[in-house]
């Protein structure tokens, strides 16, 4: 009898020791029926140690935080406890009711699978105002907050948009990610550097908080009336306080996550006003200086000197054109070298800009320079000025003597000279023939027979030749490299080339030709051709910096040109510009 108690003894023992060891592995979620706001957990538990965890696809949701990994391990009255967690923060993407699949692991070569789980997603429902709510808490706790230094500025003037995180003492942020990015459309933009920012204590309505400038952005818009500036969001990984404590007395923390965002915000931009507009603003807004220079007064025919056209200030400087210079005929004027030397900061554009002509006179003599003038709309005044040059005068004290035009006083002589006829000019008209006979000749053994003969066996070695010439140019991959790339360039822009002449179509073209150029030859899509991103990818390729400068310097052209008065001449500099752009990127990417 005592024999079977022990045996019963020792079989309830070793069941209970099977059942113990059995491996545990299931999926929990923090709820099954949410709003479409809401934040779903789900916990994926099991009671041994594995390798090889598969989550499900989650195709229904955002994962917006997660995997998060703990481990617990206890012994009670001689008895371990292991438990092992992979969390996942969810977002569901529209509502209905949804099942979230198996997940696996591999424990001890053997493949365990949890449950599906139905998730019933609602309609957005009022986040409850429970201070002991992770969610009410982080949405009460942290704040993005765009500033706008002005909401009704002019046409080009410069507004800044500051990006600032508000974080309240009683959290802590994990990290965070932009979700969205601004774009800015209708605006030229430049953001300023933030590295390096600290976190700075403040207020927020009222309330002691500490925050961080995440982005500072320099804006001029382009357009009139009501314009949008996209928001900036962000999700931000969190830890809160909870009502619980642990055994010192000190607050347990318990992490979540928060999606914020700085919102759309609306500027209205003014029209410059028409009243008193000079007939040769070219769109200069701001504060600025003009003058013009000459490297040298006094030369001899022959040599050269710099006429340097310049303005200086803060305003738009980038985005408006310097007055051209007419000089006397007698003098031999190049294209202008165009020089930029400008800064941007919380206040805009700061800077000078510059066009340095030049100028090599060709006779002896005085030529006089006149005044060159610049106009620009003070934003101080809220009225338009001009600035005028003083005339300079090019005394040029040796060299050959302009005898065209030294009896007259204007830029070209007008002076008329009688017309001598020659009596002999219609002696060319013959009034006397002589007709010849032709005596009819046979083809065979002619001078044409015997070349047509003879051809043949002269066209091989020609065609000799040429195949030789062709083998060589098949092996000089540089130069034909070069041939490819012009010949690219060439069917890009062909259609850019057709328009020249109406802007608004030859921009267009321009700008779609050089996105198809960079979609093709960096397999990106539109919607990565951002400035910063293909400055990143042609980098990347080992494009010069000069290069990937002047072609996103050809993009802000084709972007502003839409709003600026342009010539024709204008646009076959673009155009050329855009060419040999293309040409060396092709050459130069690796």
């Amino acid at each position: 009898m005592k024999l079977i108690k022990h045996i019963t003894l020792l079989l309830v023992i070793l069941s209970t020791s099977v059942l113990t060891a059995q491996v545990k592995f299931e999926a929990k979620v923090s709820k099954q029926t949410l709003g479409v706001n809401e934040r779903l957990r789900i916990d994926f538990e099991m009671n041994q140690d594995g390798d090889n965890f598969n989550p499900p696809d989650f195709s229904n949701f955002t994962v917006v935080g997660g995997p998060n990994q703990s481990v617990s391990n206890s012994w009670i009255n001689g008895v371990r406890t292991y438990k092992k967690t992979y969390s996942y923060f969810l977002a569901p993407k529209k509502r209905g009711t949804f099942t979230i699949n198996q997940a696996s692991i591999t424990i001890d070569d053997e493949v365990y699978k949890t449950v599906p789980i139905k998730v019933e997603v609602t309609a957005a429902v009022d986040i409850p105002k429970d201070p002991n709510n992770p969610d009410y808490i982080a949405s009460e706790s942290v704040h993005l907050v765009a500033e706008i230094s002005k909401e009704n500025p002019y046409l080009n003037e410069a507004i800044t948009v500051v990006y600032k995180l508000y974080v309240s003492p009683t959290v802590s942020v994990v990290n965070w990610n932009e979700i969205d990015t601004p774009r800015f459309n209708d605006f030229w933009s430049q953001n300023i550097d933030t590295q390096g920012q600290k976190v700075q204590n403040g207020t927020y309505k009222g309330e002691n908080y500490r925050f961080l400038v995440l982005r500072k952005t320099v804006l001029y818009p382009q357009k009139t009336g009501e314009l949008t500036i996209e928001p900036l969001t962000l999700d931000i990984a969190l830890r809160v306080p909870t009502n619980r404590r642990d055994i010192f007395g000190g607050m347990l923390m318990t992490r979540t996550n928060r999606t914020v965002s700085a919102g759309n915000r609306t500027i209205n931009v003014k029209a410059l006003p028409e009243a008193g507009k000079p007939s040769d603003f070219t769109g200069a807004v701001g504060d600025f200086s003009f003058d013009v220079t000459a490297s040298k007064k006094e030369l001899s025919a022959s040599e050269s000197l710099q006429l340097k056209v310049a303005v200086r200030g803060s305003g738009n400087l980038k985005l408006f054109k310097l007055p051209k210079v007419s000089l006397p005929s007698s003098l031999e004027v190049y294209e202008p070298e165009y020089n930029e030397d400008v800064r941007t900061n919380l206040s805009g554009m700061q800077g000078s800009i510059s066009d340095s002509y030049t100028v090599v006179p060709q006779y002896k003599g005085k030529y006089p320079i006149p005044s060159i003038s610049f106009s620009y709309f003070d934003l101080k005044t809220k009225s338009y000025k001009r600035l005028s040059s003083e005339e300079i005068v090019i005394d040029v004290l040796e060299g050959p003597t302009n005898n065209a035009s030294a009896n007259t006083e204007g830029p070209a002589s007008t002076v008329k000279q009688a017309v001598t006829l020659n009596n002999d000019q219609f002696a060319f008209i013959k009034t006397d023939t002589t007709f010849e006979s032709m005596k009819r000749t046979q083809f065979f053994k002619t001078n044409l027979f015997w070349s047509l003969l003879l051809l043949p066996f002269l066209a091989i070695p020609i065609a000799i030749v040429i195949r030789k010439q062709k083998a060589v140019r098949d092996a000089d991959v540089y130069g034909n490299k070069i041939r490819k790339a012009d010949k690219l360039a060439r069917k890009y822009l062909s259609h850019a080339k057709k328009s020249l002449g109406k802007k608004e179509e030859f921009y267009i073209a321009l700008e779609k030709a050089l996105h198809n150029y960079l979609k093709a030859k960096l397999h990106i899509e539109t919607s990565e051709l951002s400035k910063e991103n293909i400055t990143e990818l042609l980098t990347e390729k080992q494009v010069e910096q000069d290069v990937v400068k002047d072609f996103n310097s050809i993009l802000e052209s084709c972007e502003l040109a839409r709003y600026t008065p342009i010539d024709i001449v204008t646009m076959q500099e673009d155009y050329d510009k855009a060419a040999k752009t293309i040409s060396l990127i092709d050459k130069q990417a690796r």
